[in-house]
């Protein structure tokens, strides 16, 4: 069964439109590894209370200084033929980072971090122009933050050692430890590094301050972690989704594992709630679920607390449902406990009767919407991975990419249900790049069962020919390749080289339901072999340019 891709960012529609005038190709070139890493990024798009702007971060990269920077630039959603303005430009200091940018509740100004003043620092920034203003003024880097509702507080993760009293103990044993020679380590404990960062005896701790009438933090901060053992925002790929305010701006609930000796293996995350200026102990909300509980954001009348939860412990890949709290009486239920796929971010919509989330949909990241009283689900965006999102009212902006074409923002009045691109940040340095054209394909797999794999052509692809093959296989194992743009085993630099590409979601992959993920479980040797020894027999038989004799096999980590 093959499964043609229709949906492709502007850039790749452009580019596939020339598919059918031959003389038109003659000129093109493969896609590099080069291409790849000077490729600038679009992430986070964050849509005004009105609907009407959305700014977002953008990384350009500089090889020769082997750096990228991230800038923000904002579009006009209300004009069609508007283009991309860039907010932030650091004239003092050219290495300066800028993002995560918020809006304020009037919509008159954004927040953000940067670092142009030397560390990370909550900034605020007029839409109607002028300089930016510095928000906070302290010692160590803000890791990441949010500002309350009510924009009289802000809440914010900063690194520190747990026995310190205040910050700046933090920011001198810090550069103390710079001037020690010993390079020597005790750790009594894992985590030892995460990934590759060495664990050094610090914490994400939340903190808070209030704001002052000009926007200002207070520089006396308030522990809102307590004395919890734990990192909020979670390490090392937690961000401030972690955490949120309430409404009324009077409490905030984050997610933490307190697991001592154990956390290295532990996925126990609860739900901590905490007044929003400290001084009281956080209270445990989720103390019976001994696995993941993650994500909590509340409706708009603060009634209901939607978050995301797995019920197995110790299960890192179990499927994150949709949970909704009563905030009064801590009543729980599963929203769309039916619906056999993991949720990722959470919002809701204004009136508090639909809930937005992403996930893993048959090889494609979707966007979808579900009812927050019946739980009926409905897929918004269609092919491709919706890597990030951002809905006001009727008004969607979405991160997407796809196996042609790096991440790019899309506009959508949902009330019409159209896409349209409002980006395209790489069209003049691809200009001349020729993308492999690819293809979704089934076949069956171990015990019979249906699998999905992608094929891509080499970008000079002729008719009548056969390909080497670079045979991509997944890690996770519980991952999906899926129809998106990757960094790391990007399948189009096999294309841009001469290759047919084929890589399958092996039964574990993630998109097909939690019981293909748990397939994979005491079995990695097993069913996911047979799906790779069949797909490429499938790839072979329904593609005639595969040529499977003349093949090499790669992959990260399980793969």
């Amino acid at each position: 069964m093959r499964i043609k891709n229709v949906v492709m960012s502007a850039a790749a529609l452009a580019i596939s439109g020339l598919a059918a005038h031959g003389s038109v190709w003659a000129d093109g070139r493969g896609f590099t590894v080069e291409d790849m890493v000077k490729m600038e990024r679009v992430v986070a798009p964050a849509v005004s209370p009105d609907g009407k702007l959305v700014v977002y971060a953008q990384r350009t990269v500089d090889l020769d200084k082997n750096r990228g920077r991230w800038d923000l630039w904002m579009v006009n959603l209300a004009d069609a033929q508007a283009m991309p303005k860039k907010l932030t430009n650091i004239s003092n200091n050219s290495e300066g980072n800028n993002s995560g940018a918020q809006w304020s509740a009037k919509g008159d100004a954004i927040y953000f971090v940067s670092s142009r003043s030397g560390s990370g620092q909550v900034w605020r920034l007029a839409i109607a122009g002028g300089e930016a203003q510095k928000v906070t003024d302290l010692p160590l880097d803000v890791e990441s933050f949010k500002v309350a509702p009510t924009e009289d507080r802000i809440a914010m993760s900063i690194e520190v050692f747990r026995d310190c009293a205040d910050l700046n103990c933090t920011k001198d044993r810090l550069e103390a430890k710079s001037k020690n020679k010993a390079s020597g380590k005790i750790h009594d404990k894992l985590f030892i590094r995460h990934w590759d960062t060495w664990a050094d005896g610090r914490r994400n701790v939340l903190f808070s301050a209030p704001l002052s009438a000009n926007h200002v933090a207070d520089n006396a901060v308030a522990n809102l972690s307590g004395s919890l053992e734990a990192d909020v925002h979670s390490k090392p790929d937690g961000d401030n989704e972690d955490y949120n305010f309430s409404p009324d701006g009077k409490s905030v609930v984050f997610s933490a594992r307190v697991a001592g000796k154990t956390e290295a293996w532990s996925t126990n995350f609860d739900l901590y709630q905490v007044p929003a200026t400290g001084g009281a102990l956080p209270k445990n909300l989720t103390s019976e679920n001994l696995a993941w509980d993650a994500k909590p954001v509340f409706s708009p009348d603060g009634n209901t607390l939607a978050y995301l939860a797995m019920k197995r412990p110790g299960f890192e890949a179990d499927r994150f449902q949709i949970m909704l709290m009563d905030v009064k009486t801590g009543k729980k239920h599963a929203l769309a406990d039916k619906w056999d796929r993991s949720a990722s971010n959470l919002s809701w919509s204004a009136d508090g009767k639909t809930l937005y989330t992403s996930a893993f949909d048959v090889g494609q990241l979707r966007l979808f919407a579900i009812d927050a009283q019946s739980g009926a689900v409905k897929a918004l965006s269609a092919n491709g991975s919706v890597a990030g999102f951002d809905v006001r009212g009727s008004t969607a902006v979405i991160v997407q990419a796809n196996l042609a074409s790096g991440a790019q923002l899309f506009h959508s009045d949902l009330k019409q249900g159209t896409w349209r691109a409002i980006t395209d940040v790489n069209k003049q340095a691809l200009a001349d790049v020729r993308f492999g054209d690819y293809e979704q394909f089934s076949f069956a797999g171990a015990k019979g069962e249906k699998v999905y794999g992608y094929v891509m052509k080499p970008w000079n692809y002729k008719a009548g020919e056969k390909y080497p093959v670079a045979f991509i296989v997944h890690g996770g194992p519980q991952g999906s390749f899926a129809n998106n743009w990757s960094y790391r085993w990007n399948p189009q630099t096999y294309a841009g080289a001469g290759y047919a590409v084929v890589f399958i979601d092996f039964h574990g992959s993630l998109g097909y339901g939690q019981k293909f993920t748990d397939s994979i479980s005491q079995d990695w040797g097993g069913k996911p072999l047979v799906d790779l020894k069949l797909g490429m027999a499938a790839a072979a038989k329904q593609f005639s340019w595969v040529d499977s004799n003349n093949a090499c096999a790669l992959g990260a980590s399980y793969g």
